[in-house]
Parts: C-alpha cells; sequence; structure tokens
C-alpha cells in the first residue's frame, strides 16, 4: 500500500536523518517504527503524504510512483495523518464541527456529514464529547477525537506519530482497543514498547538515517 525506496533526506544545515531509508507497508499490516528522537520518523510520515519532498529515493502509494503535489492528493485522502500534537489537527469550535470537516470537504452534504459524525463517534464511545468545546477537551479526548477526525474520512491507511503521548494507562489501553478493532493497516511511531508490542504485527527501527528490523516489538 505504501512504500519508500532508498529515501535520503535533510534538514538545512543538518546531517542527513534519512539516508538509503526503505520499507513497505502491506494491507492489514500494523507496523510500529521507533528510534531515538530526532531520527527522521516524523520526517519519514510527512514524506508519505507529500508534506515533505525526499533529497532522493523513491516514494510509491497505492500502486503508483508519486513525485509532484498533484500526485500526492490522492495519497493524503486515502492515508490518514494522526499528528504527534493534537492541538496541530483541531481547530473547529466543536468536537462535532472537526469531525464533520473532512467529509464536508469531500463534497458529503450537511446531512451525510452527520451521519457520518455519529456513527464514528459512536464507533470509538465518544458521542458524550460530541458537542463539547474543543480546546476545553483534556489531553487524551483531544488525542482520540484527532483519531475520529481521520476516521471520518475513511481512510485506507493509518498514519499515527506518538498517539500515546501524555496518554494515561485507561487512556492507552482504550485507544489500543480502538487500533485492534480497525481494518486499516497502520504506521504506528511510539517510543511506547508494550502499546507497540500488543498493536504492532511488525516493527522497524530507523537509526542513522535507515530502517532495520529490531530484535523485538517491545
Amino acid at each position: 500500500m505504501l512504500e519508500v525506496s532508498d529515501l535520503r533526506f535533510a534538514y538545512p544545515g543538518r546531517p542527513a536523518v534519512l539516508d538509503g531509508a526503505t520499507m513497505g507497508l502491506e494491507a492489514g499490516e500494523r507496523l510500529a517504527i521507533t528510534g531515538p528522537n530526532g531520527a527522521g520518523k516524523s520526517t519519514l510520515l510527512q514524506i508519505l503524504v507529500g508534506l515533505l519532498r525526499p533529497q532522493g529515493g523513491r516514494v510509491w502509494a497505492f500502486g503508483a510512483e508519486r513525485r509532484v503535489e498533484s500526485e500526492f492528493y490522492e495519497v493524503r485522502r486515502r492515508a490518514g495523518y494522526v499528528f504527534q500534537d493534537p492541538d496541530d489537527q483541531l481547530f473547529c469550535p466543536t468536537v462535532a464541527e472537526d469531525v464533520a470537516f473532512g467529509p464536508l470537504n469531500l463534497g458529503k452534504t450537511p446531512a451525510e456529514a452527520r451521519a457520518i459524525v455519529d456513527r464514528v463517534l459512536a464507533d470509538l464511545g465518544l458521542s458524550p464529547l460530541r458537542d463539547r468545546v474543543t480546546y476545553k477537551l483534556s489531553g487524551g479526548e483531544k488525542r482520540l477525537v484527532s483519531l475520529a477526525t481521520v476516521l471520518a474520512m475513511d481512510p485506507d491507511v493509518l498514519l499515527l506519530d506518538e498517539p500515546t503521548n501524555a496518554l494515561d494507562e485507561p487512556t492507552t489501553a482504550r485507544l489500543g482497543d480502538i487500533l485492534l478493532g480497525l481494518p486499516q493497516a497502520m504506521i504506528v511511531i511510539s517510543h511506547d514498547p508494550s502499546f507497540r508490542a500488543r498493536v504492532a504485527t511488525r516493527g522497524l527501527s530507523l537509526r542513522a538515517g535507515r530502517l532495520i528490523s529490531p530484535a523485538s516489538l517491545g
């Protein structure tokens, strides 16, 4: 579903964070990626959806090579990216408006968007938050609503950047239950070894710019 080959990327004035990175994601896989802070994990996800352009290497998504901005429009529709900081993703006054934003932009009618909002919030057990003011939510609630905004777009793949960051144990367990119940293939960046071991079907470690198989998921 997603594949990168020999990716190379460096921020101005800094050493390369990706230096020959290669990986692929198959349908139904839940791939965990770990590595030190600053190793380039978030950079990799941003390249996959075209938010950054690699300085070398190739990106394939959903059966086609992607090179220019126009070729990534489809990728960003089909690959739902949940950012590390929920405040980067939530910007509407209420939860319902945030979840409806994506479907409305895809051309759904207001009635269709409301139905999607109700379904997604119910599926995630978030219906009581429907009319809450977004910025007043707890960190864990924001994290789950961010996932709801992405699932409302009915993506084929999920890209989750540190989804358990700052979550308490019950919310982390709840998020794990949700992810295990979803059909989408996913890439999960996580420093949490127990969460990786529970959720992922395969793991890679990003070190020195390359993706390697770790000894275990934990």
